[in-house]
């Protein structure tokens, strides 16, 4: 992958703010809506949810995830020419009392300042999700497998 094609890549992951995180649950594939903040180095994807949300459940039982980031639709005629990763991972909890609790939660809330509310209730952690491998669809015909590396 070029550089262009990193740029591509780093701009897509930066610009949206929702991913698609797919769990395991019951040993069968699960895919909800999430919001999700990037690390700067892109080592790591961090999601902020409620233990009653299913996708968390799954998560405490096996970590293994996938996060996906797609362009947004902009009504294209060929909506298979729009950027799309999909990231293959681990979960794990971060705890409140974690020193890099507090800088995340100030990233996160620059990021979703109406989420705020979640940090009053007593639900919602932060999971770190840290890539294994990757695949980047840069536009039709456009596609690189990743390592996390």
């Amino acid at each position: 992958m070029n550089s262009e094609t990193s740029e591509l890549l780093a701009g897509l992951i930066r610009k949206e703010r929702v991913a698609h995180l797919g769990t395991l649950r019951g040993g069968a594939p699960m895919v909800s809506m999430t919001l999700y903040l990037a690390a700067g180095d892109f080592s790591g994807f961090h999601v902020h949810v409620s233990r009653l949300a299913w996708h968390t459940q799954d998560m405490l039982q096996d970590p293994r995830v996938a996060l996906s980031i797609a362009e947004s639709d902009d009504e294209r005629p060929d909506p298979f020419t729009l950027m799309r990763v999909s990231i293959r991972g681990e979960a794990v909890q971060i705890q409140n009392e974690d020193p890099s609790f507090e800088n995340l939660k100030d990233a996160w809330l620059a990021r979703f300042p109406e989420q705020e509310i979640n940090f009053e209730l007593a639900d919602f952690s932060f999971w770190r999700i840290t890539p294994r491998d990757a695949r980047f669809i840069a536009g039709f015909g456009r596609i690189y497998n990743l390592s996390a590396a």
